[in-house]
């Protein structure tokens, strides 16, 4: 009994989260309330505030549930890089991969509601950030070091490369989005463009073959 109660009380807890999330990405913050999202949800006021005590706890957890989806883009790096035999194909693969991911318009709406909300909520950027995107950072990095330990890349500071190269593909697209709004100025071919362009420009810093220092 007390299992089903539980069941029961995360149903509803995924119900109000999942009313609320479009409510804040199109008000934001200050413009949503509590008895939209009551409404939407299906639910009392009172059942909202049965499972968050205010506004700021439940657009708390909206945000953070969200760093789970960070997982899907440590499975792609590794997925895509471990045991690789042929970098330039694999980069590639991974950088198309990897930009359709972050391009995809709900998490670019997240982005800029993170973004806009960091001045009242600058320890939820953070942490947002951390558990989130430098996540997978981190798997980037240590799996570039795995490959020029076997002589496939050339570098000397693995997480500056994990940077460089998620700089390459995402400076162009994202930072115009953050300001036009929306995600839909690039297509599929627009983004494979830009993904080539990234790993060559890559490959051209960090590439085994590549001259100068790095």
């Amino acid at each position: 009994m007390a299992a089903e109660e539980d069941s029961r009380t995360a149903r509803k807890r995924r119900q109000i989260l999942e009313a609320a999330r479009p409510v804040f990405l199109r008000n934001g913050y200050v413009g949503t309330s509590m008895d939209e999202v009551a409404a939407l949800a299906s639910v009392s006021k009172q059942t909202v505030y049965k499972h968050f005590t205010d506004k700021e706890q439940l657009f708390t957890s909206i945000i953070l549930d969200t760093t789970g989806q960070v997982d899907g883009l440590t499975k792609m790096i590794i997925t895509a890089l471990d045991d690789s035999e042929d970098l330039a194909a694999d980069l590639g693969k991974l950088a198309r991969q990897f930009l359709g991911a972050i391009m995809r318009p709900d998490l670019l709406r997240l982005r800029r509601l993170v973004i806009a909300e960091a001045g009242r909520f600058p320890d939820l950027g953070r942490t947002w950030y951390e558990q989130g995107f430098e996540r997978s950072l981190v798997t980037l990095a240590t799996a570039l070091e795995r490959l020029a330990g076997r002589g496939l890349l050339r570098l000397d500071d693995p997480r500056l490369a994990a940077e460089h190269f998620v700089g390459l593909l995402l400076w162009i697209p994202v930072n115009k989005v953050m300001f036009w709004g929306g995600g839909d100025h690039y297509t599929e071919a627009d983004l494979e463009r830009l993904s080539e362009a990234g790993v060559a420009a890559f490959l051209r810093a960090y590439g085994a073959s590549s001259s100068g220092n790095v």
